[in-house]
C-alpha cells in the first residue's frame, strides 16, 4: 500500500528515502534509521485519525516525511511536518485529487491507515495469563496472547484450526495448544505434549522462540490483519535452521494467494541484526533495505539498486556479504 517514504532531517535519516515493496526486510547498524522508518509509520498512523491540512505549513527546512502510496491511491501524497526541536511530526498535509471522489479516495486510504500495526514480543508478558474480557486484536508486545487464542478457539475456529495445525508442523513435539481458566476471569495457555500423557506445558515454561512463533502465526492466520505490519528483530529467539519457516511465514502475509488464502495481502517492514536470516532472501533482493550510517547522517538502499549485488552473490552467502562488511550497512563504517 505504502510505495515509497522520503525523509528530511529526521533523526538519523538526514536526506534519503526508499520504495517500498510487499515485503520489507531492513538491516543495518544500531542508530541507522531502521526503527525510525517503523515509528515513522505509527506517526502517519496516528495523523490520520485527525483533520488533515489542505495546504502545507511555510518550509522551514525543518524535519519531514513524505509518503507516496500505490494503486489506487497512487494520486495522493501525505506529508508528516516535524518540529526540530523535539522531532515530533504534529502536522499532517495531504495533496489528493479535488472533489467529492477524492475525498472519497483520501477517506478509504486513512482508514487502511489506521491500521498499521508495530510490535516487538516480549517473552515475559507473553507467558503471563490473559484476562478474558481484553481486546481480541494482539497488542505490540504480544501480551494478550492468550486472551487472542481463547477468543479464536471459541469465536473463530477456522482460524484457530489452522494456527493450531500450523504450530503443530513446525514443533512436532507437541500434540496442540491449550487454554485453560486461570484465577479472576483469566485464561493460561500452553501447550500438550505428544508424549508423556499430553503433558500440559504452560506458557510461563515454553521457550522464547516458541512464544515469538505463536505470537508471529496469529499475524499470519488473523481473519483480519492490518494494512501494514511492523516488525522489529524478526528472528528473535529463532534458531538458524528455522528461520526459512520464519520467512515463509511472513511471506504468507504478504503474498497470501501463494499460500491459498483468500484474504488482501498485509505489507510487512520487518527488521533484523541476522545474517541467516538475510540469507533467506537470496533470491528476492529486491525486498531486501540496506540501512548504512556514514557519522551521524544515515541512508536507505534497496539491495536490488545495486548494480554488482548479483556478481557479487556468485562468490559467497549475502549474509555474509553483508557481516563482512562488503554491501556496508555494517558498525563503524
Amino acid at each position: 500500500m505504502i510505495a515509497a517514504v522520503q525523509f528530511r532531517n529526521f533523526k538519523a535519516l538526514r536526506s534519503t528515502g526508499v520504495k517500498l515493496a510487499p515485503f520489507n526486510l531492513v538491516l543495518g547498524p544500531n542508530g541507522s534509521g531502521k526503527t525510525s522508518v517503523i515509528q515513522a509509520l505509527l506517526r502517519l498512523r496516528t495523523l490520520a485519525a485527525l483533520p488533515a491540512s489542505a495546504e502545507p505549513p511555510p518550509d522551514t527546512g525543518g524535519p519531514r516525511i513524505d509518503f507516496a502510496f500505490a494503486a489506487p491511491y497512487q494520486e495522493i501524497g501525505v506529508s508528516l511536518g516535524c518540529s526540530a526541536d523535539e522531532m515530533v511530526c504534529n502536522v499532517l498535509t495531504v495533496n489528493r485529487p479535488p472533489g467529492a471522489a477524492g475525498e472519497a479516495l483520501w477517506e478509504e486510504l486513512r482508514a487502511r491507515l489506521r491500521t498499521i500495526r508495530a510490535y516487538l514480543f516480549d517473552h515475559y508478558a507473553m507467558a503471563a495469563p490473559g484476562k478474558t474480557e481484553e481486546r481480541y486484536e494482539l497488542v505490540s508486545n504480544g501480551g494478550n496472547l492468550a486472551a487472542v487464542l481463547l477468543h479464536w478457539r471459541d469465536h473463530q475456529p477456522a482460524a484457530f484450526a489452522a494456527l493450531q495445525a500450523e504450530f503443530v508442523r513446525q514443533m512436532p513435539e507437541f500434540g496442540g495448544l491449550d487454554l485453560r481458566d486461570g484465577a479472576a476471569g483469566t485464561v493460561e495457555l500452553g501447550g500438550r505434549l505428544k508424549v508423556n500423557g499430553h503433558e500440559f506445558i504452560a506458557a510461563e515454561n515454553l521457550s522464547q522462540g516458541t512464544l515469538y512463533l505463536l505470537a508471529m502465526l496469529v499475524l499470519v492466520f488473523s481473519p483480519a490483519p492490518p494494512a501494514v505490519v511492523c516488525l522489529e528483530e524478526a528472528d528473535r529467539g529463532m534458531h538458524p535452521r528455522t528461520l526459512r519457516e520464519v520467512r515463509d511465514a511472513l511471506y504468507r502475509l504478504s503474498y497470501p494467494r501463494d499460500a491459498g488464502m483468500e484474504r488482501a495481502p498485509v505489507q510487512v517492514i520487518a527488521t533484523t541484526h541476522s545474517p541467516y536470516l538475510l540469507d533467506q532472501f537470496r533470491e528476492h533482493p529486491e525486498e531486501v533495505i540496506l540501512a548504512s550510517k556514514q557519522g551521524p547522517a544515515a541512508t536507505l538502499e534497496r539491495l536490488s539498486d545495486r548494480a554488482d549485488i548479483m556478481e557479487l552473490m556468485k562468490e559467497t552467502h549475502l549474509g555474509d556479504l553483508w557481516y563482512t562488511g562488503i554491501l556496508g550497512g555494517v558498525p563503524g563504517e
